[in-house]
């Protein structure tokens, strides 16, 4: 028996056999790589036309990349010969690892998601939540940054700001000022709202629709309150409410309007 053909032989079906599953694992990793292209691209086009936000349109892609990457890796190597299945047990060992630790990563992420996908929010939205009142500057995948009314920066996890209440006070596009003015009750109440109405009318930043609106309030102790409610539009809002506040006083004083306040009285002791 010749033994040096016999071994021969073998190592030719050996290089045979596996230099044909290289080749099939080359053509599949060219095969691959192209589909996960295209379908990267297909993806990013839909996304684009849904209008998503562009830094959830980068961190979905890369996910999905990533992904669609480990699967082609997993489909080589089996081809290859190579047991895929301890090696996807040690991925979802180590996925679930990573997942329990970062737990609240995780959970704002999903509300980062969430916020950019449904959009209740949009970045120059005036918003209220958390307890925080702000601008919205930026909508990250974690994080959300405000822009406060004292120009601070506001960052609120999204976990947080997608599961709780948010105003948004940009929506409409318009706002109403809330303002109590008190008068004493000498005062006429129909003199008292004619010149509180005079103001709102007279200010060119107060919208005539929706109409200014002023109406008795309660009867306070010391005096008669009056609910102004001018409308604006969203940007006017503090300029409506600060220029209101003080053209209110002026107005009232030149009327002879007294609006109350405490007096102290001094007692001389004989």
């Amino acid at each position: 028996m010749n033994f040096d053909n016999i071994d021969t032989e073998k190592w030719i079906n050996l290089a045979a056999e596996y230099g044909l599953r290289v080749v099939a694992a080359i053509v599949i990793w060219i095969v691959g790589s192209w589909v996960i292209k295209r379908l990267l691209n297909t993806t990013k086009k839909v996304m684009a036309k849904s209008n998503y936000e562009e830094s959830l349109q980068k961190f979905l892609l890369n996910l999905l990349g990533w992904v669609l990457k480990i699967l082609l890796i997993l489909a080589i190597l089996a081809k290859l010969g190579v047991e895929t299945t301890s090696f996807a047990a040690i991925l979802a060992a180590a996925g679930l690892a990573v997942g329990m630790a970062l737990q609240g990563s995780l959970g704002n992420f999903a509300g980062g998601v969430l916020l950019m996908i449904f959009k209740p929010i949009r970045i120059g939205d005036l918003i209220e939540a958390q307890g925080q009142i702000g601008v919205v500057k930026e909508i990250e995948i974690f994080t959300t940054k405000l822009t406060g009314l004292s120009n601070r920066e506001i960052i609120i996890p999204n976990g947080a700001l997608s599961n709780g209440n948010i105003i948004n006070y940009s929506t409409e596009g318009t706002r109403r000022v809330d303002l109590v003015f008190g008068v004493s009750y000498d005062a006429d109440i129909k003199q008292t709202k004619e010149v509180l109405m005079n103001v709102l009318t007279s200010h060119p930043k107060v919208l005539k629709d929706p109409a200014p609106a002023v109406t008795v309030l309660e009867l306070a102790d010391s005096s008669v309150n009056f609910a102004v409610r001018p409308w604006c539009k969203t940007d006017d809002y503090w300029t409506v409410y600060f220029d209101v506040t003080e053209q209110t006083k002026e107005a009232l004083d030149a009327a002879g309007i007294e609006i109350p306040y405490p007096h102290q009285v001094e007692i001389h002791k004989e």
